[in-house]
């Protein structure tokens, strides 16, 4: 178990690349299963999700052998099993992707309910509803999901209600489906598109990613490629809000700035100066901090993952925020740490009236989940004094070297051991 130990108080400055997408990755390395051959992977974040995920690959019998550190070949011509291990698949979220990759190659698939950070509910209704549209069968006992088909057809599906995760999974399950599958009321996000432009690179017919239909035209087979994911838009965002909050000027780079337009249209609002390149923003702020009210949606609404870090930024501002929480219900849990920095934050419900205040004081603080944990560190590099940050394993999961990059931009940053395993190494 380790922390961070922040000194805050200190204008990030400089230039910070952003790496791959976690949101698209989690679901592209499920996908590779569906080429039954050898997939390159490139821009892959070196973080601890994708590292569960090729450790589930490899148990199912994949052949994975590392490039370097941002690339990957994955074979899975071999694969037989169609069962996902427990004890991984409920280490993350994205776990539930494997449900529609092996159903598309094999008809058949078994993936424990999805782990991750602790949200709230995340039904998979939608997901099943599209697999059962199809013509699968499903069963979840045990906390385990089963999905069969003898043989999928393709089918319309209306979902009830926007899902990224249902979008994908009923794309991966159908792209080997016979006759057209038509998608209804689907996800738009940036990592919805880069997993059917991947789809297709293998071989797929898929249509109308990012808008809202998605038409698939099922393959009798697909085939391996190479192919390198999308910069990942809220690491991205996490750099330029750090870079407002603490009154920086930071160069964030390996970006799509299209990508970042929601978050782009809020900071500015909120006092910050962004000027877009072709790959990469500039962030900086030399004024007072605004309030805003934010809600998140579904892009191209603002993003539910950035939440924490805007409130975060506005807990500083002149005046009252309200911000309104529309996409998981307990994505507040943060608030308690925050309010021990010296925030003023009342929450209700799904709505956090954000008060400002004068400046953030330094604090032991938790991270309860990943984006959680990434605005705490934000918080704490413009608090004064020396924060702790706890848990920091929920950051691992989605940032890639998060301490090393802040500190290329300035940051005072260390990770230490906690003081019970230094008892214990000495014991040793």
């Amino acid at each position: 178990m380790e922390k961070f130990v922040i000194r805050g108080g200190r204008p990030l400055m400089g230039e910070v690349e952003i790496g791959g997408a976690k949101n698209a990755v989690g679901a592209i390395l499920p996908a590779t299963i569906l080429a039954a051959g050898k997939c390159v992977i490139e821009n892959l974040p070196d973080i601890r999700d994708v590292s569960v995920s090729l450790e589930i690959l490899s148990a199912m019998g994949a052949a994975v052998r590392v490039i370097n550190r941002h690339a990957i070949e994955v074979d899975t011509s071999h694969i037989q099993s169609c069962s996902v291990p427990n004890g991984l698949s409920r280490q993350m979220r994205s776990s539930y992707y494997f449900l529609g990759a092996l159903l598309g190659r094999f008809g058949k698939a078994t993936v424990a309910m999805p782990g991750g950070c602790d949200l709230g509910p995340r039904p998979i209704d939608q997901h099943l509803k599209a697999f059962t549209a199809l013509g699968a069968r499903d069963s979840v006992e045990y906390g385990m999901i089963s999905v069969q088909s003898a043989r999928l057809r393709g089918e319309e599906v209306f979902f009830d209600n926007v899902s990224v995760g249902a979008t994908i999974n009923a794309m991966l399950a159908a792209v080997l489906a016979e006759g057209l599958t038509v998608l209804e009321n689907v996800a738009k996000e940036p990592h919805v598109v880069d997993v059917a432009n991947f789809l297709n690179m293998m071989g797929a017919d898929v249509r109308g990613a990012g808008t809202d239909v998605i038409k698939i035209r099922g393959v009798k087979s697909m085939h391996g490629c190479t192919y390198a994911i999308i910069p990942d838009q809220i690491e991205a965002g996490t750099y330029m809000v750090a870079a407002a909050v603490t009154g920086g000027n930071v160069l964030v780079k390996n970006v799509i700035p299209k990508h970042l337009e929601p978050i782009t249209t809020k900071l500015e609002k909120a006092g910050a100066t962004v000027i877009e390149y072709d790959d990469a923003v500039r962030v900086y702020r030399t004024g007072y901090i605004e309030p805003l009210n934010i809600k998140t949606m579904p892009h191209p609404g603002f993003p539910t993952d950035m939440q924490s870090l805007m409130t975060v930024l506005l807990s500083l501002a002149k005046g009252t925020s309200i911000i309104t929480e529309s996409i998981f219900e307990s994505r507040f849990r943060y608030v308690n740490e925050l309010t021990r920095m010296g925030a003023n934050i009342q929450v209700d419900g799904r709505v956090a009236v954000v008060e400002g205040v004068q400046e953030l004081l330094a604090a032991p603080v938790r991270a309860s989940d990943l984006r959680a944990g990434a605005a705490l560190v934000v918080a704490a590099l413009a608090a004064k004094g020396v924060s702790e940050i706890e848990e920091i394993s929920h950051i691992e999961r989605g940032y890639e070297d998060i301490e090393g990059k802040l500190r290329g931009l300035g940051a005072d940053i260390r990770r230490v051991a906690k003081p019970t395993d230094l008892l214990h190494q000495q014991a040793m």
